[in-house]
């Protein structure tokens, strides 16, 4: 079996078995229009409870929503050099598990998918659909990518998404985000969800010595001493990236998680349209 039919099996199991069997608005939120309060009966989801007014009129009340029909999902998949790297797997591999899963997921939920893969440029895009062959063509396009030597421009993603999508959709950019996007316009205008896939040893890497490391990017050889204090320093640097990149993303209201290449990646994606 290929490295394409594992990731769709696995994905589709998960999916229509595991991940949403019991969860059929997996994607719930901006794809819903609030209609009025009503007070809570049994069986309700609690996720729906409005605690102002509960508290206000001691009695639990839930927000009813009128589901918009054909909520249009778009998965941008951002594959610039440095997802060419993986310890135990490699992050391009990993973004197409999550892509496999957000695919079927918007399948099973009706809705529309649509997908594309940016670097400083579009690289590809498929266009909104229903069918299950959709998700087979978008993971496949990321496994058959070849990463190397390729940038980011953050810019342009959110240049070119504003422009293309007339729809409000939900937006869900996936990468590495070692560079910091301004999705504020785009924010305004859909629901933009972010996933951060890395891994561990690129956050915190290990005393080397003398080494020779090569940008992905731009491949260039980079030789030095990684030593404890050189190593140290760099994952201080990292984590003050995150920080800014983090609280970037909570000022312009874009959720976010991160999935590292050891993850359970559909919990991880449960828990982010969950809520949690």
């Amino acid at each position: 079996m290929s490295k394409l039919q594992k990731i769709l099996v696995r994905a589709r199991r998960q999916v229509f078995s595991e991940m949403v069997g019991n969860n059929p608005s997996v994607f719930q939120g901006e794809g819903y229009d609030f209609i009025e309060l009503r007070e809570y009966m049994p069986g309700d989801d609690i996720r729906h409870i409005d605690w102002n007014i509960t508290a206000k009129l001691q009695k639990p009340y839930i927000k009813i929503f009128r589901e918009e029909r054909e909520l249009n999902v778009v998965v941008a998949s951002v594959l610039n050099g440095s997802v060419h790297f993986g310890s135990k797997k490699f992050k391009q591999d990993v973004i197409a598990d999550i892509v496999a899963l957000l695919g079927f997921s918007t399948l099973k939920n009706g809705d529309l998918l649509s997908s594309y893969i940016f670097t400083d440029a579009m690289m590809s895009h498929n266009k909104p659909s229903k069918k299950m062959s959709q998700v087979q063509r978008s993971v496949a396009d990321i496994l058959n990518f070849d990463a190397l030597n390729k940038k980011v421009d953050f810019k342009f993603i959110a240049d070119k998404l504003f422009s293309r999508l007339r729809k409000k959709s939900l937006i869900i950019v996936v990468g590495d985000f070692f560079e910091i996007p301004d999705f504020k316009l785009l924010a305004k205008k859909h629901e933009v969800v972010a996933i951060i896939v890395r891994d561990h040893l690129e956050e915190h890497p290990p005393e080397m010595g003398f080494s020779s490391l090569i940008d992905p990017e731009s491949g260039a050889t980079l030789e030095g001493d990684f030593n404890k204090k050189s190593v140290q320093s760099y994952a201080t640097r990292v984590q003050a990236h995150d920080r800014e990149l983090y609280a970037r993303f909570r000022k312009d209201r874009i959720r976010f998680t991160k999935v590292y290449t050891d993850s359970n990646v559909s919990v991880a994606i449960r828990r982010l349209f969950e809520g949690r």
